[in-house]
């Protein structure tokens, strides 16, 4: 009996410890989009669509045209960047006025014209990016080298937009836009600028995502479905446009995820997680770090 009990801690602390690990990611998208919604005011539906594109370039870059990975990496935040300014330039800003509906309906649009894109042009097939990374072995436990170079860079991502929203000009400006963006316009602030600039690093960290993202799935035209609804509700989970929120909310579900797996299977782990949302979506509408009234 105290030897099943031993395996099972084992099992029990690998599984908390993996999900620490897929939660910095999902922090990491989690931040993309309540940085979007918490400044501009617009959720953008086919964020994960942002990713399925970088997952695509780095699939081309690397295993097609044979670039090293860590020149392809940056090069895709970059292409994700600009596809996320271009997404706000061609699509958001004619729609900011407009009813929230409205804005959903087209980002959603977008959505499926992405995905109609990518199967179009690349086809159904699962791709691989080909790069076979080790596993750390840790006394009787296990762990993805690429889920702990993932949380490694999610973490640095994390760090840097922090550093570039509190210590620079630019992200003052989006930090004060967020709480108060009807002042900052009467103060001069070029809003149209800062929500360009925001969607662009929102894009960039979609960017990131997908560079960590493929080292793990097979990429192709519907992977967004993958992590896109859990990133929604991570946020929602959070407070919409609530950094801290999001990030707890992000590990939150990423430790049911895991320890629902370990119990059962991976697939039963988001059900769990879906229904814990369910659950505080009546106790906690608001979002986990609402205040109550």
């Amino acid at each position: 009996m105290q030897a099943f009990l031993d395996i099972f801690d084992i099992y029990l602390l690998e599984a908390v410890i993996n999900g620490i690990l897929l939660g910095g990611v999902l922090a990491l998208l989690a931040l993309g989009l309540n940085l979007i919604f918490g400044v501009i005011d617009v959720t953008w539906i086919c964020y994960a669509e942002l990713v399925m594109i970088g997952m695509y370039a780095m699939y081309f870059m690397v295993q097609v045209y044979g670039i090293s990975y860590f020149i392809a990496a940056p090069l895709t935040v970059l292409l994700v960047a600009m596809l996320g300014a271009a997404l706000h330039y061609l699509v958001i800003a004619p729609l900011l006025t407009a009813p929230p509906i409205n804005q959903l309906l087209a980002t959603g649009g977008v959505l499926f014209v992405l995905q109609s894109f990518a199967t179009v042009a690349f086809g159904i097939d699962f791709r691989n990016l080909g790069i076979r990374l080790p596993v750390l072995s840790f006394g009787d436990m296990n762990f993805s080298y690429a889920r702990l170079l993932s949380f490694l860079a999610a973490l640095v991502g994390m760090v840097a937009v922090y550093l570039f929203m509190t210590r620079t000009f630019t992200g003052t400006a989006i930090r004060a836009i967020s709480q108060d963006r009807q002042i900052m316009a009467l103060m001069g602030v070029d809003t149209r600028r800062i929500y360009l600039i925001t969607s662009a690093i929102g894009g960039g960290l979609a960017g990131l995502a997908a560079c960590l993202l493929v080292l793990q799935y097979d990429v192709h035209p519907f992977v967004g479905l993958s992590f896109g609804p859990i990133t929604f509700l991570i946020c929602v989970l959070g407070g919409l446009g609530n950094f801290i929120g999001g990030f707890i909310a992000a590990f939150v579900f990423a430790e049911i995820i895991s320890l629902g797996g370990l119990f059962s299977d991976l697939e039963w782990g988001y059900v769990l997680a879906f229904a814990f949302f369910i659950v505080m979506m009546f106790i906690r509408p608001a979002g986990l770090l609402a205040r109550r009234r």
